[in-house]
């Protein structure tokens, strides 16, 4: 069933690939952001859910949550810090959703058994990273850590992963390998007018054909960056929301088979579909309601892969869909408007969260005429953990 939490404030730094500034200071800067956008002062919050993924990776300070909770001046509120990889974003917003609102009928998939609400009215939910604050070899080796470990000892890492998925999936379903480039020209083109990405250049297919290989078949632009960067949300009940604040319609999370080498379909992840059937389910709509979608690109395969596994359109048929631009900003279903994980920026803590105030923008009606899907009314992020070990998917309507 739906719940009755609304998302009343949102705000976010612009990612970036190197910041000068503290992960404390990202952290407080979307914070703030996101209290003044609710028109709530810091002393009425009563949790602070702190998402942040690779901070023992990279050597910051522990007690984060405690620190920012200092730092916004959050006298009493509950706090602490979630991590699930990279789907520690949209975790932490779980996590913050549940605290308000307890959902009937549960039955111990994503959700606290039990009816009735959960004890906070108001619940600040903040994700941040500065990958930067290591070298590349010493991030690269923490992303790497993010499979089983197994297929860590043998050298294998997210990126090989994606290529060997791309090559599967341009096979089987006898597509070409523009049908790649095109999902990274097209989120390239989303971010060029987002004031909060990272890449806001834009490229076409050529330019990502051309880009060095990654993971063959994998080039340069088909896979995200390493990002600064923060992102905060603020939830509250919806009889104290303001008119304008989406409502949380839905959200449900699922594991999947950790070990990619166990998976008995290398194009499955049983985590995206196992989340987004919940999460329909609870909102009551199915994949043809939804009007704008925010999917976790962080190769391009996966655009394709989970449009797929979500229902939004049949097997191997998301590629036909992308070529004829039906994922365009002016698409049938305009997937990630913001850039995407691949030019919006992937800072891990933050992603998850990034994804919900695009699709609150999107709702509200806050951006440009260039930027703006126009009518949108429904939302659909899904963040994901590794190469799908875990995903989290939340509906908002508006």
């Amino acid at each position: 069933m739906p719940t009755d939490v609304r998302v009343s404030g949102v705000g976010m730094t612009r990612f970036e690939s190197d910041s000068r500034r503290s992960l404390t200071d990202l952290a407080a800067t979307a914070a703030e952001r996101a209290l003044a956008d609710a028109a709530v002062d810091p002393s009425e919050v009563d949790a602070l859910r702190f998402g942040n993924a690779l901070a023992e990776a990279l050597d910051e300070s522990a007690g984060l949550a405690n620190a920012l909770a200092a730092t916004l001046g959050l006298d009493g509120a509950s706090a602490d810090r979630i991590e699930n990889t990279s789907a520690t974003g949209a975790s932490a917003f779980h996590r913050g959703v549940e605290g308000i609102e307890r959902i009937e009928g549960s039955e111990g998939v994503g959700h606290s058994e039990g009816v009735g609400r959960g004890d906070d009215d108001i619940v600040l939910i903040v994700g941040a990273e500065r990958m930067s604050a290591g070298d590349t070899r010493d991030v690269t080796e923490a992303i790497s850590r993010l499979v089983h470990r197994r297929e860590y000892a043998q050298g294998i890492t997210l990126p090989s992963f994606g290529g060997l998925a791309a090559g599967a999936y341009l096979d089987r379903h006898d597509a070409p390998r523009e049908a790649l480039a095109a999902v990274a020209a097209k989120n390239h083109a989303n971010a060029v007018d987002n004031p909060v990405a990272q890449f806001r250049k834009p490229i076409d297919v050529a330019d990502a054909l051309d880009s060095p290989v990654v993971a063959a078949p994998l080039r340069l632009y088909d896979c995200c960056p390493m990002s600064d960067g923060a992102a905060a949300v603020v939830l509250t009940r919806q009889e104290t929301a303001g008119s304008s604040a989406p409502r949380v319609a839905g959200i449900a999370s699922a594991t999947g088979t950790h070990a990619v080498a166990e998976r008995s379909d290398p194009l499955s992840i049983d985590s995206v579909s196992t989340a987004g059937a919940r999460v329909f389910d609870r909102a009551g709509i199915g994949p043809d309601d939804v009007d704008v979608a925010c999917i976790h690109d962080a190769f391009t395969v996966l655009e394709l892969i989970e449009l797929e596994e979500l229902g939004f359109y049949e097997t191997g048929t998301a590629w036909e869909a992308t070529l004829d631009g039906e994922t365009a900003l002016d698409g049938d279903l305009p997937v990630n408007p913001g850039g995407g994980l691949k030019a919006r920026g992937h800072p891990l803590g933050a992603t998850g969260l990034s994804q919900i105030v695009e699709l609150v923008w999107q709702l509200r009606g806050d951006l440009p005429a260039n930027r703006r899907v126009d009518g949108a009314e429904t939302g659909f992020a899904i963040n994901v953990a590794g190469f799908g070990n875990n995903s989290v998917c939340t509906v908002l309507r508006a």
